[in-house]
């Protein structure tokens, strides 16, 4: 059994936990990185990076066909050996060398194997090969082991051997038919990709679709999927599932029964923390890891998480956000600098409250950031909403003919700064930096009519949100 000793372990070698690492490496400290899969985890090769591979090539040539003189240039089908061989390139085949390299050369250290908490500042490494390493830490342990996804109790579901987003983003061939339970970001973007694949897509929500967004948003991807082709079935349960060799058979609340090749399961997300030791600290396994703000769980000066496993917020950036935070103030504590905990500080992820930004790369694709107008009354704020026409921009018009879109902004009418703004439409995913900008900055509607959009560019909604609003007049004097 070895025994090897660090400032800062890391139990989980994803993106979050490469962050942590390499934040609290060039804060001074040492630090190893624990993992038992691939190093770069679930972002790297089976969600983020993948997934967006995976519906790139169709939302292009889409826009070609709609775009006269380029849709007369477009004289073939997409190519899905050509797409997947692309994915394949994100994943680097689902080799995780490059990963590995990168630690190296960051100073950090990889121990291969299944950790376990084994006691305060301590974890013990089971390599595949029986191997055992106990290594401890001076300082702190971080746990940044994701999450899992959730197959939901629904009768013969788990016999039929459904895909979870893994399989999904891996795929090796197209199925001609797929069904997929869930109505979520995943959900709506797997059938998006597939649907693009000419792949026949039926869609089984339990409620709506993007139903934590804006209502809007859900009901512009539900409209654009069926224009794809798919069959989108809302406040429809699913009830019961089973394979017969290639096909699978599911059974809904409403007496109906669909027929696929494969069946997605896209209905959630759990904490992957339930053999991960967290129970000989006196924590409960397989619970999501309650932290503050600086990434510490409460009542253990030495354990911090981050990402997934926290339940915060399951988005690669923030989770990478908070890596920062974590990393950066577990080095602060060890070396005795002065820590800025107090909101929005160095080493705080006070963002993660009401300034997270999300792109859904659907198409539409859907970009939000802050609050929305139910999330912003649950919070107890007087609001107004400001709703405008994306495609009634110069910018939306030359970006695509007939360009349809919606651009919502949630304004606090006693401070006049914005909550929150959510944007529908062809290629706004570049427009949520801005809007997460004048979030975070708290930039005063005032102040905000002297941002200039350069002309024409979508991002002239701005000025036209800001105008629907109405422009405060001086007083006069006296």
């Amino acid at each position: 059994m070895e025994k090897t000793e660090y400032d800062l372990i890391v139990l989980g070698g994803g993106a979050v936990g490469e962050n942590v690492a390499d934040r609290a490496v060039q804060g001074g400290l040492t630090a190893v990185v624990v993992e038992a899969e691939l190093v770069g985890g679930e972002c790297s090769y089976w969600a983020c990076m993948p997934s967006k591979a995976l519906l790139r090539s169709a939302q292009v040539l889409r826009a070609a066909r709609h775009m006269p003189g380029a849709a007369e240039a477009v004289t073939g089908e997409l190519n899905v050996d050509a797409v997947l061989a692309r994915r394949n390139a994100f994943t680097s085949n689902w080799d995780d060398a490059g990963q590995v390299g990168w630690l190296e050369g960051a100073g950090i250290d990889l121990v291969r194997g299944h950790g376990r908490i084994s006691g305060t500042k301590e974890v013990t490494v089971t390599a595949s090969d029986g191997t055992v390493t106990v290594l401890t830490a001076r300082h702190a342990v971080a746990v940044t082991t994701g999450s899992d996804a959730v197959l939901p109790p629904i009768e013969g579901l788990a016999e039929a051997r459904p895909w979870t987003s893994r399989e999904a983003t891996s795929i090796k061939s197209v199925p001609e038919s797929v069904a997929i339970i869930g109505g979520g970001v995943v959900a709506t973007e797997m059938a998006t990709a597939f649907a693009g694949f000419g792949t026949k897509v039926t869609m089984i929500a339990r409620s709506g679709l993007l139903t934590e967004m804006e209502p809007f948003a859900g009901e512009m991807v539900g409209a654009s999927l069926r224009e794809l082709g798919a069959t989108v079935l809302t406040d429809t349960k699913t009830t019961k599932v089973t394979r017969d060799g290639d096909t699978v058979t599911i059974e809904t609340s409403d007496g109906g029964t669909i027929t696929a090749g494969e069946v997605i399961v896209a209905t959630g997300r759990s904490p992957r923390s339930s053999d991960i030791g967290l129970e000989t600290v006196g924590l409960t396994a397989g619970a999501w890891l309650e932290t503050d703000d600086t990434m510490q769980v409460p009542g253990y000066d030495w354990l911090y998480a981050a990402g997934d496993v926290t339940g915060r917020v399951l988005l690669t950036h923030q989770g990478k956000y908070q890596a920062r935070a974590a990393g950066d103030v577990i080095a602060a504590r060890a070396t005795g600098a002065v820590v800025s905990d107090g909101p929005w500080g160095t080493h705080v992820a006070t963002a993660d409250h009401e300034a997270v930004p999300q792109v859904t790369f659907t198409d539409p694709e859907v970009a939000s950031v802050g609050l929305t107008a139910a999330a912003a009354c649950r919070a107890g704020y007087e609001i107004r909403v400001v709703d405008y026409e994306l495609g009634w921009t110069a910018g939306a018009s030359v970006h695509a003919d007939g360009y349809t879109g919606k651009a919502r902004m949630i304004v606090d009418e006693k401070r006049k700064v914005v909550l929150g703004v959510t944007f529908v439409g062809p290629d706004v995913a570049e427009l949520v930096q801005a809007a997460t900008m004048i979030i975070v900055g708290e930039v005063p509607l005032d102040r905000l009519w002297h941002a200039v959009p350069a002309y024409p560019t979508i991002s002239e909604i701005w000025l036209r949100l800001l105008e629907t609003y109405g422009r405060p007049q001086p007083v006069k004097a006296g």
